[in-house]
């Protein structure tokens, strides 16, 4: 491809749309489902808190880091250029074939059950108890059709132009952001109780383990604990995750060396303030035990009912309905942009690097909703869930220590911005990073064991399939 054709895309994102980009990326359905896990795990308040409060730094810190990359290689394509300009094509490939595979269409699968399971209060027949079809082993449900569809719908919207997308994804966003705000507000205003609150942080460093067989708790301290601290950070490091995507969209933001960064502190920010005031709401409604023992873990429908009674369920189902879409759209946008910067270095499908004449990569949109909707067919996105986590990890930690690498071998390249805190918070994240990593791999083998293996298997791949 030519230069006059890779450089096709439109800068039609201002700051405000790179922002809101990130958050609606970020805040799906976890927030209002993850907290009931994590007090199993760990079994108190302040540590409930402190998993919240952990996974929100560390995410903050990973992303005035990528600032620095941003202003350098303000490209389609974000951290998988990143990962090729400080490793070479071997370590991007590995990234853009783990993407691909499981990393982001595991994501939007997920996501997109996730808005077919609470569009089911308000629809019943779009449950996934309903089966429309049974062959052997396998079931369709009406919830895997239901979140096909918006898919291939959200894909269908991004493939006319990056403009009618970022304007449904600002929007959306907005009513997310004001719809949580107003939860927490209504929470605190018309359903805390200084009682609940009190009890609730009585004991609040106690470490302890809910016990589904006998629902009972059990004191927990040394492996035990550290392998339910690290299990309870498998959600909140989910639900603070796919902030990186606005990376990838760089070649469309206006002054990307600027915006880019700026999005990504601004947007991991507010999610990080939404998140733990969201906890701290739930801590003040809710005794701690029906947060450890939500019905399917959907605290925020236990929360939405001591606010605002019966009705309460149907607001968090509109609430989440609107969060997972706008959550899809944002994640759907930008991993496009990841395989057509793949394809023109050639470790991608050649067709993924051609614009279409609403200048974006619709071969490559096409092409990631197909592999996303066959993973929705699955009925595996849970576990797909669990073993991504151990993947991104593993490359957002490669991604920060190639700002060291780069500094190294290329200090004269412009740096309009330079990360924050450097060396020192870099090389905290890549620190902490790296201990939740072994502490998963050794408490969750079987399923980050997976996550590493499909990783793995790009190697074989690369070798076969890159240019002569």
């Amino acid at each position: 491809m030519s230069d006059s054709n890779k450089d096709q895309f439109k800068r039609e994102l201002g700051l405000l749309d790179g922002t809101m980009l990130v958050v609606g990326s970020m805040i799906g359905s976890g927030i209002f489902i993850v907290s009931s896990d994590i007090a199993r795990q760990v079994g108190s308040a302040g540590w409930l808190t402190l998993i919240w409060l952990i996974s929100g730094l560390i995410t903050m810190i990973a992303a005035v880091s990528y600032g620095e990359l941003s202003s350098m290689f303000p490209k389609a394509g974000g951290q998988y250029v990143y990962l090729r300009e400080a490793y070479g094509k071997l370590i991007a490939f590995l990234y853009g074939w783990s993407f691909f595979a499981v990393i982001q269409t595991g994501t939007i699968a997920a996501v997109g059950v996730g808005f077919s399971k609470f569009a089911a209060y308000l629809f019943p027949s779009m449950s996934d108890e309903n089966i429309l079809f049974e062959i052997g082993e396998f079931k369709l449900n009406a919830a895997q059709i239901v979140s096909i569809i918006t898919i291939v719908f959200l894909t269908y919207l991004n493939s006319r132009g990056v403009k009618k997308s970022k304007m449904m994804q600002t929007i959306l966003t907005i009513i997310k952001i004001l719809s949580l705000f107003g939860l927490i507000i209504f929470g605190f205003l018309l359903a805390a109780k200084a009682e609940i609150w009190n009890a609730n942080w009585s004991d609040m460093w106690a470490t302890k383990s809910f016990v589904k067989d006998s629902s009972s708790w059990l004191p927990i301290s040394g492996v035990a604990l550290i392998s339910g601290i690290s299990a309870a950070m498998v959600g909140s490091l989910f639900s603070s995750d796919a902030w990186v995507g606005v990376t990838f969209i760089a070649a469309e933001i206006k002054n990307p060396k600027r915006n880019v960064g700026l999005s990504l502190f601004l947007g991991t920010f507010i999610v990080t303030i939404i998140y733990v005031l969201t906890n701290l709401m739930y801590l003040a409604v809710i005794p701690f035990d029906e947060i450890a023992t939500a019905k399917s873990d959907r605290v925020a429908v236990v929360a939405s009912q001591y606010i605002f009674g019966d009705i309460g369920t149907y607001i968090i189902a509109i609430m989440i309905m609107i969060s997972t879409f706008a959550c899809n759209n944002g994640l759907i946008m930008a991993g496009a942009r990841v395989y057509y910067t793949m394809a023109n270095d050639g470790l991608f499908f050649k067709k993924a690097a051609k614009l279409n004449v609403s200048s974006v990569p619709a071969w490559a949109l096409w092409a990631q909703c197909i592999w996303a909707s066959a993973l929705c067919l699955t009925g595996k996105y849970g576990d797909l869930l669990d073993f991504v986590i151990i993947i991104v990890l593993i490359f957002y930690i490669l991604t920060i220590y190639g700002i060291f690498i780069l500094r190294k071998n290329r200090p004269n390249i412009e740096r309009p911005y330079k990360a924050f805190g450097y060396p020192f918070l870099p090389m905290f994240y890549i620190i902490v990073a790296s201990a939740i990593s072994v502490a998963l791999l050794f408490t969750k083998t079987s399923t980050c064991g997976w996550g590493v293996l499909i990783m793995l298997i790009g190697i074989p791949i690369y070798y076969v399939s890159k240019p002569k």
